[in-house]
C-alpha cells in the first residue's frame, strides 16, 4: 500500500481538532523514495498554527500506524495562500464582502465583491467597466457548478 491523495486525504479529515476546520486539499509528490505530503487546511474563522500542528502530529501518528515507523516521507500541513484558489464553499463564506475574480466553465471572468454565499453558489455584485464612464455593479448569482477557478482581488489602495 502506498501513500496516495485519498488516503492521506482521509487521515487528514479524521485527524482535524475542530468542527469548524475542513481541508482544501491534499497532494502527494510522485518520489518513490521520500514523498512529499502537503494537506492544506482552513476553517471559517482560518486556521491557526498549533491546528495545523495538531493535524500535522495526528497524520504523521497514522502513516506510522499503517505504514510502519521506517516509512520516508516529508509532511506539511499549512492554510491556503491568497493566492490559492478558493475551492470550497466554507473558504467561500469568509470571504463575504470581499472582491473575487471568478473564472467561469465558458470562458468568462467576473469581478465583483462577495455579496452572499447560498448553498448553490454565489452572489456577486459585479462590476462592469465601460471605457470612458465610471464603473457600474449589477448583481450576478453564479452556480457553484459553473465556476472553474475563484481568487480573491488583493487591492492595496
Amino acid at each position: 500500500m502506498a501513500l496516495t491523495a485519498k488516503n492521506i486525504r482521509e487521515m487528514a479529515v479524521a485527524s482535524l481538532p475542530d468542527n469548524e476546520l475542513f481541508i482544501v486539499d491534499v497532494a502527494v509528490s510522485d518520489s518513490t523514495a521520500r514523498p512529499k505530503i502537503t494537506v492544506l487546511a482552513d476553517g471559517e474563522q482560518g486556521i491557526t498554527i498549533d491546528q495545523c500542528a495538531t493535524i500535522s502530529r495526528r497524520i504523521n501518528k497514522q502513516i506510522e500506524e499503517q505504514f510502519g515507523p521506517d516509512m520516508a516521507y516529508v509532511l506539511e500541513v499549512s492554510s491556503p495562500g491568497v493566492d490559492f484558489p478558493l475551492t470550497q464553499p466554507q473558504q467561500f463564506k469568509r470571504h463575504t464582502g470581499r472582491s473575487l475574480k471568478v473564472k467561469l466553465q465558458d470562458g468568462s471572468e467576473k469581478t465583483g465583491k462577495l455579496e452572499e454565499v447560498t448553498e448553490t453558489g454565489l452572489n456577486l455584485m459585479e462590476e462592469v467597466k465601460q471605457k470612458g464612464k465610471k464603473a457600474t455593479y449589477v448583481p450576478v448569482q453564479i452556480p457553484f457548478g459553473d465556476i472553474v477557478k475563484a481568487n480573491v482581488v488583493i487591492s492595496f489602495k
